[in-house]
């Protein structure tokens, strides 16, 4: 029996509406889609839903975007530098979930910056909170620098070949412990 496509969800945490960093983060996701075979792919933006992470009793489309991350086999986490780290509202969303909440997901960390400088932040920031939460976090995570933007697919396309054996390879092995 043929196993079910693995679910591949991107976590947008650019407060924008339809941001460069939205772009890269769904170009990533199928840079490494195309690598690991039939996959299901969903985006959840959080500027959409940026209104509700403050609130004590979440509001319905929270909770599902928090589901959806959490049952997530691939999890793309792609933020702009802010600061020298990831988004405010990337925390605040990632800090809603409970301990261990991403231990099914591999998690691919992704930062568009446009500072060099800030480099480091995807592997130094970015990659411990998911370790944090469970994820499996193979390495390295995708940096777009703003003066790449125009060679954002040739760079996440080199990326994802580099990633997606590690990623599947986690897959196949966490296929045969729940098999």
């Amino acid at each position: 029996m043929t196993p079910p496509p693995a679910r591949l969800v991107t976590l947008v945490g650019n407060p924008r509406p339809k941001s460069r960093t939205r772009a890269l983060a769904v170009l990533a996701a199928e840079a490494v889609g195309a690598r690991l075979g039939p996959v299901d792919r969903e985006v959840v933006d959080l500027s959409a839903l940026a209104a509700g992470l403050g609130s004590a009793a979440a509001p319905a489309a929270l909770q599902a975007a928090e589901r959806t991350v959490q049952d997530a086999d691939v999890l793309v986490v792609a933020s702009p530098t802010y600061k020298g780290t990831y988004t405010g509202l990337l925390k605040t969303f990632l800090d809603r979930l409970p301990g261990g909440a991403l231990a099914s997901a591999v998690a691919l960390p992704l930062m568009v910056m446009g500072d060099a400088r800030h480099a480091p932040a995807v592997e130094v920031h970015l990659r411990p909170l998911l370790a944090e939460l469970g994820a499996s976090v193979p390495t390295p995570g995708a940096v777009v620098p703003e003066n790449r933007i125009e060679q954002a697919g040739e760079l996440l396309d080199a990326w994802a070949a580099q990633v997606a054996p590690q990623v599947a390879g986690l897959l196949a092995a966490r296929a045969t412990t729940t098999s």
